[in-house]
């Protein structure tokens, strides 16, 4: 029992040790993109770890050396996901009166921020972007402009973007009153493919996860920290045998 209270211990002091090594990513996260986070960067060889903030959302930290390629890593991967505006939050601020100017305005970002939320969606779509052109027709004229779509998407490598392409364009137009499937027109990017052969494996050390060539590291600063306890327990073990012997030599000297 005493082992395992003292392994507990060592554990627990080696954990305080490594915080200051750590760096936040991201703050203000859900559960659900904050597990996404940590599983994509633990595959990837990142010592990734979530904290709980007191606002019940969600940070994901990670070593202060591997910032950087962890926040490459997870834009290659398209996360954090995207923040999409959604109808009741475009048009919450409006007041009583709305000239049909801003109403317009507000419908085509409206559209425009529910399409693009839907394409990021797909299997295979990294992010989206949907831009919705409205044409102010007047019904004078004899000759209507027809509406018109730009999609803009980033898809992962492995994906057959040639079937890929069609579905969204059909997506769109269908969403769109007056819009046609020839008015869409898609903008297909690839994710850059990362190489996954310099990936540093992660290796357990008093079961905590870390980059192999860091566990040199942890060790030096474990041992430093059992120096340091160990000097702590001394210095009190001497201060209360100083406190059992001095009575004893204060009687001695009284008595001769």
């Amino acid at each position: 029992m005493a082992t395992r209270s003292w392994h507990l211990v060592l554990i627990l002091v080696f954990t305080t040790l490594l915080q200051g090594c750590d760096s936040s990513l991201y703050t203000n996260l859900s559960e659900r993109e904050a597990n996404k986070m940590v599983a994509a960067l633990l595959r990837d060889g990142i010592a990734a770890q979530r904290k709980v903030q007191d606002d019940g959302m969600m940070t994901v930290t990670v070593p202060q050396d591997r910032l950087s390629q962890a926040v490459t890593l997870l834009d290659d991967i398209g996360l954090p996901e995207q923040k999409f505006s959604n109808m009741g939050d475009v048009f919450k601020g409006n007041g009583l009166v709305s000239s049909p100017v801003q109403e317009r305005a507000q419908m085509v970002y409206a559209l425009s921020e529910e399409l693009s939320h839907t394409v990021s969606q797909i299997d295979g779509v990294l992010s989206a972007r949907v831009h919705v052109v409205l044409p102010d027709n007047d019904l004078l004229k004899r000759v209507i402009s027809p509406s018109s779509a730009s999609v803009l998407i980033r898809y992962e490598a492995n994906t057959d973007v040639d079937k890929l392409v069609p579905q969204i364009k059909a997506l769109v137009a269908n969403s769109v009153s007056g819009l046609g499937y020839d008015g869409v027109s898609v903008t297909a990017v690839k994710a850059v493919v990362r190489s996954q052969d310099s990936t540093p494996p992660l290796k357990s050390f008093l079961g905590l996860w870390m980059l192999e060539a860091s566990v040199a590291r942890a060790k030096v600063m474990l041992f430093s920290g059992l120096v340091l306890l160990l000097g702590m327990a001394g210095a009190i073990a001497w201060h209360f045998w100083r406190q059992r012997v001095t009575p004893g030599i204060y009687v001695l000297k009284e008595s001769e």
